[in-house]
């Protein structure tokens, strides 16, 4: 995968719509390309966030561990941005995600992606927009298994 393949997927990214190709193609070269087999974790619920990740390539699950056990709460595919959560809350990761598939990735280092919002102020706000989403998608889910 080329640099040039990388900054398009971020433009995939609706975060990343409104970020200068000069910009991405920074961020594309600072963050690190990391394959992930099968059922192996990008992370764990509970580690500390130190990065976000952009899905390239394959698809992965994100999940909880609650107390009947673990719960799916999203599958993700390319171009999916996972990991911002933990980054922006300052907090330990509130899921576990594992790669379903061979998965290709792009590791955003924690620094590098508060660097990126701080110069971009509309990305946080989209980034805003994007977890109350997912915060709403998560509560539909939880009601649907009656957890």
């Amino acid at each position: 995968m080329t640099l040039d393949t990388e900054v398009l997927s971020l433009k995939q990214v609706p975060l990343f719509r409104e970020v200068e190709p000069s910009r991405l193609k920074l961020l594309a070269f600072t963050s690190e390309r990391v394959h992930f087999e099968p059922g192996q974790r990008l992370f764990a619920q509970g580690d500390a966030a130190d990065a976000a990740y952009l899905i390239l390539e394959g698809g992965a699950e994100v999940s909880i561990t609650g107390p009947t056990g673990p719960f799916r709460l999203a599958t993700l595919g390319a171009n999916a941005l996972v990991g911002e959560m933990g980054i922006l809350a300052d907090q330990p990761r509130s899921a576990t995600v594992t790669a379903e598939g061979q998965t290709l990735a792009l590791r955003i280092d924690r620094d590098v992606f508060l660097e990126l919002l701080a110069q971009f102020p509309r990305l946080g706000l989209a980034v805003m927009r994007e977890l109350a989403l997912r915060l709403e998608q998560t509560n539909q889910a939880l009601a649907r298994s009656g957890a």
